[in-house]
């Protein structure tokens, strides 16, 4: 494998690969639960959308500069700025995703004190169920079961890794750009 030696380039070759994995995860427990709500008939939910077109444009991207990067080709300071947006999009994602999210407890979804929530969450899905495309609303859907909202929390909670992920391999690219710039002395014979 090529790509420039030392500390600084095997650890933006391990960070890509970290994004890569989490964004790879994200977008199969998306794209599932979107296929639940198509299979039932209900439109799927914007955030889970829009989650789902940011991860896969974020994928195609690492894959893209890594292969850059071991080729010796990749420009680091457009990469610099390219990860400074995909983190913006991904803080959005990560906002979108927990706002709700972070005042749920999985644990107490489906117990008994929790009973009459249940009950107005079960009338508003019965409602949004019986509407042929209808929507279930997000923050309805979250709440409807414990594997539903665990999963969203790791997708929520891999967003937050991917923010730091991509802040970190934003830093990597301009200290390699600031190194690639670096005047090396030629050597003089005479």
């Amino acid at each position: 494998m090529s790509g420039p030696n030392g500390a600084l380039g095997a650890t933006f070759k391990i960070v890509r690969i970290l994004q890569t994995i989490s964004l790879i995860a994200i977008i199969g427990m998306a794209a599932y639960f979107i296929s639940q709500m198509v299979s039932n008939n209900n439109a799927p939910s914007d955030v889970l959308v829009g989650t789902l077109s940011v991860t896969c444009i974020a994928v195609l991207y690492c894959a893209i500069t890594y292969i850059l990067y071991l080729d010796n080709g990749l420009p680091y300071l457009i990469t610099t700025g390219m990860d400074g947006a995909l983190l913006i999009a991904l803080i959005v994602v990560a906002v979108v995703v927990g706002k709700p999210l972070s005042y749920l407890n999985c644990k107490v979804i489906g117990s008994s004190s929790v009973s009459q929530s249940t009950y107005q969450l079960g009338l508003e899905l019965k409602k949004s169920l019986s509407q042929e495309g209808s929507k279930v609303p997000y923050s309805n859907w979250i709440g409807a079961n414990k594997v539903t909202c665990y999963e969203m929390k790791a997708i929520w909670g891999l967003s937050i890794a991917l923010c730091i992920l991509f802040a970190f391999s934003a830093i990597c690219s301009v200290c390699l750009w600031r190194r690639s710039k670096a005047v090396t002395p030629k050597s003089v014979e005479g």
